[in-house]
């Protein structure tokens, strides 16, 4: 059984067809990550699944549970680091993972997660006054507090500079090493072709391409003689033969 399935998944608003057919598969242990455009559907994607939202049709399991039906037992066991989220202006930073781990019945170790996202400096400073980067630390350590067996990380790096995105990174390998699925939402390619076993492509609401980074980057036509193309390039090209496609229909 696979640890995440959504197979047909729509959601409208206001007669806006936000998405308009996901069907994903996701194995136990994968970091798979979730690529397309501003406005193709994917955060909408990962609402459904982590329950936040209801979809209007389609089927959807994580871990054998139903979003909708078997939401509390679900918020145990998945940690959803949100695209932005805010916290109260004078919560201290150590006062908000305490208050996040106590929600669950076997969380991590607080003192050594802020360590390893950069937070134990700053454990006493009130969230106004952290910088975008620090509260995007914040976020992504409130989102694995609970100790949770699937993590979902929307634009998981926005906001961070070049070290302190691949120490981001290194932490995500050590949280899958410990066995949780990861679900990565990023606009950043570079962080795809690093993190991703498979990804999928989202545009106009329907996935247009799954594989693995090779799989996809192997898709292009390559003329001899010329430079392995670059899964950006693969990306675009899935684009544009979208658009294209979408264009003659």
């Amino acid at each position: 059984m696979s640890a995440i399935e959504l197979r047909s998944i729509r959601k409208t608003f206001d007669r806006h067809r936000a998405v308009d057919d996901v069907s994903i598969r996701i194995e136990e242990g994968e970091i798979f990550g979730v690529l397309g455009p501003n406005g193709a559907g994917k955060t909408t994607t990962v609402e459904c699944l982590t329950g936040m939202i209801r979809p209007d049709s389609g089927h959807i399991r994580v871990l054998g549970l139903d979003p909708v039906t078997d939401a509390v037992e679900l918020r145990r066991i998945v940690g959803y680091q949100l695209q932005a989220s805010e916290l109260p202006d004078a919560m201290r930073v150590g006062e908000a993972m305490r208050l996040f781990a106590s929600f669950y019945p076997e969380p991590a170790d607080v003192d050594e997660l802020m360590d390893t996202v950069g937070l134990s400096d700053h454990r006493n400073r009130a969230f106004s006054t952290l910088s975008g980067g620090q509260k995007q630390r914040l976020s992504i350590a409130l989102a694995l507090v609970g100790g949770p067996r699937v993590a979902v990380l929307d634009e998981l790096t926005t906001g961070l500079d070049p070290q302190g995105r691949r120490d981001i990174w290194e932490l995500i390998r050590k949280v899958r090493a410990g066995g949780v699925t990861i679900v990565l939402v990023t606009h950043f390619l570079d962080e795809a072709a690093a993190l991703c076993d498979r990804l999928t492509v989202i545009d106009r609401g329907r996935d247009i391409a799954t594989g693995t980074p090779s799989e996809l980057i192997d898709r292009l036509p390559r003329p001899a003689g010329e430079p392995r193309p670059t899964l950006e390039d693969a990306y675009l090209a899935i684009i544009d033969d979208n658009k294209l496609h979408h264009a003659a229909s």
